[in-house]
Formats: structure tokens, C-alpha cells, sequence
């Protein structure tokens, strides 16, 4: 199991990203994590590939980007073509999957699949043997700040039995406490927003850890 932290822009300051991206560097995250909504697939509207690509510029960090729009296919060689790490799309998008998928694996980019709180695992069993890592929400994607809900985490140890051996990702209302109970789970990135940028950002980061 990895043990990795990849802090959320969501929350960050955007009047300031470069500072609060810079930040997080040298405060230990091992990842960046950005939330991309398009206002139709979650009830928000943030960032797209050409933020993505300055964001690029400014860091040398893995790039995880987080993909909940409708027609994920239609930008996903975009966010590749940036040069970023990790890509994930939402299992409820299935019909989309398979020609994401072959994006990816162009880009040689680690390719996610991400589960709503509500979504049954079952879902997911045709993706186990292509899905470099699982993304599981444990808030309802869209906005940061949400309660973390328990019952979402409990998919962790179910998807292991279902004999996935790839990442599990884990975001939404996680702080320490959480993250040692999703660790215990078998979670091998914590994704955390709110409780980073709310507290010293060098030591929540380990607390997470």
C-alpha cells in the first residue's frame, strides 16, 4: 500500500495559486489534485485545460486531474496533451470509458475511474483489469467543504475483494482522524482540500500521511 497525500485546489486561493501551489511542494504533497465540473455532470463550474496547462508551468508535481463533465471524451486528449500523471472519469459515464481508456494508454497516463456515494460497487466490475487506480467519493461531488460520509468508505475493502490490486483514492471530508480509518481500510492516496488549506498546510499534510 502507498501512502500518499494529494492536496485539492478547490480550496485553495485562486487569486494566489501559484503561492498556494508552491506551498504545497515544499510542505510534502505528493500529488496535485484539480477538480474539473462542467455545471451539467455535478452542479458547478471550475477549471478547464487551459488552466490546467499554466498550472503546468508553474510546478513539477504529478498532476491528478478529476474529471466530472458529461462528455469526458470530448477533452481528454486535451488534459493529456498538458503532460499530466493521473485522469479520472466517473463510472457512471460508462459508455464513455472504453474510448477514454484509449486515450489514455497513448499518453501512457494512469487512468482512474472514480464512484459516486451512491453508486453500487458492481458497477465497477468490468473496469477492474484496465482502471489504474479507483477514485471513491466519499462527499457528493461539486462543491469542497462537504461532510465526509462513512458508508462510502466501507467500498474500500470490497473492492480489494473483488480482486483489485491497483490505487484506491480516496476524496471528500477527509481530515487525520478519517485518514488513518481510510488508511486502515487499504486507501492508497487521501485526497484532502479543506482540511489542508484550513490549518498549517506543512502539518496537516503529515497528519494525513
Amino acid at each position: 500500500m502507498k501512502n500518499l497525500v494529494a492536496p485539492s485546489i478547490l480550496s485553495a486561493d485562486f487569486s494566489n495559486l501559484e503561492n498556494d501551489i508552491n506551498k504545497l511542494k515544499y510542505s510534502g504533497a505528493d500529488i496535485l489534485h484539480i477538480d474539473v465540473m462542467d455545471g451539467h455532470f455535478v452542479p458547478n463550474i471550475t477549471i478547464g485545460p487551459v488552466v490546467v496547462k499554466d498550472i503546468r508551468k508553474v510546478t513539477d508535481l504529478p498532476i491528478d486531474c478529476h474529471l466530472m463533465i458529461t462528455n469526458p471524451e470530448r477533452y481528454f486528449e486535451d488534459f493529456l496533451e498538458i503532460g499530466i500523471q493521473y485522469i479520472s472519469m466517473h463510472i457512471e459515464l460508462n459508455r464513455s470509458i472504453k474510448k477514454c481508456y484509449e486515450i489514455a494508454r497513448r499518453y501512457k497516463t494512469k487512468f482512474g475511474i472514480a464512484i459516486n456515494p451512491e453508486t453500487k460497487t458492481d458497477k465497477l466490475k468490468w473496469v477492474i483489469d484496465i482502471a489504474d487506480y479507483i477514485l471513491i467519493m466519499t462527499v457528493h461531488p461539486g462543491f469542497s467543504g462537504q461532510a465526509f460520509i462513512k458508508e462510502a468508505s466501507l467500498k474500500i475493502p470490497v473492492i480489494r475483494n473483488m480482486g483489485y490490486n491497483g490505487l484506491i483514492e480516496v476524496d471528500g471530508g477527509i481530515n487525520a482522524e478519517i485518514a488513518k480509518e481510510l488508511r486502515e481500510l487499504g486507501a492508497d492516496i487521501i485526497v484532502s482540500g479543506s482540511y489542508i488549506f484550513r490549518n498549517n498546510i506543512k502539518e496537516a499534510i503529515k497528519m494525513l500521511r
